[in-house]
């Protein structure tokens, strides 16, 4: 039985984590391991350099042939969409609210005093 000395190319490696990271960092990160970086949702990808990862596929971890793709999503900057902040709404609900609606603790219901009177 003759052994075969493996090859460094032909090895695995493991996709680094690059969630949080931002483009430029995440892009030197997965060619330090011999990856291709890419962005479906940005395919002018060397533009979005300050951009923070906020999904990558596959997983931090996972084992892959070197030259492999990684593919990762980013946030949305200022202006770009997502969701915004929702809260405070403005103007505001008006008061009272459920507190109008509901009798305080100890009282009766106002139901109650409208059944009683009939």
């Amino acid at each position: 039985m003759r052994l075969v000395p493996e090859i460094p190319e032909n090895r695995d490696v493991r996709v680094p984590r690059l969630v949080g990271l931002m483009a430029v960092d995440a892009h030197e990160a997965a060619r330090a391991q011999d990856l291709f970086l890419t962005a479906p949702d940005r395919p002018d990808l060397r533009a979005a350099a300050v951009d923070h990862v906020v999904r990558q596929y596959p997983p931090p971890g996972a084992q892959v042939p070197r030259k492999s793709a990684v593919y990762v999503w980013f946030d949305f900057g200022e202006g770009e969409g997502g969701g915004g902040i929702r809260e405070p709404r403005v103007p505001r609900p008006p008061l009272g609210g459920l507190r109008r609606e509901l009798a305080e603790p100890g009282e009766p219901p106002s139901y109650c005093a409208a059944l009683s009177s009939s």
